[in-house]
């Protein structure tokens, strides 16, 4: 989890609070919005095996993607739709992360 928690502050700028009686950690951004936490998997889940993927809003996915790479994380090609467009990778847990523009009011 130590692992995970660093990626999300890296990338994302989240910041991890540790409670280790419940044996988690709460993510919370800088600016606010939903937190994520961390918790152990269970012993028969697989590594990539949860039908989950988090979505970061951005406005301008070329730019947020060259930010990553330059930070080491390695998004795929630049996928477009009616109006919006969208990249995806995985963190350190294999978990699917998106750039999107597509919810962005």
């Amino acid at each position: 989890m130590p692992k995970i928690a660093a990626f999300y502050a890296k990338h994302f700028g989240f910041t991890a609070t540790w409670n280790e009686v419940r044996d988690k950690a709460t993510l919370r951004p800088a600016n606010g919005g939903c937190a994520l936490v961390l918790l152990h998997a269970s012993k028969g889940h697989r590594i990539g095996q949860s039908c989950v993927k988090i979505i970061f809003d951005v406005p301008d996915v070329p730019a947020a993607k060259a930010a990553q790479a330059k930070l080491g994380l390695k998004f795929g090609v630049i996928h477009r739709g009616p109006n919006y467009q969208f990249c995806n990778a995985r963190d350190p847990a294999k978990n699917l992360i998106q750039l999107s523009d597509a919810y962005l009011a």
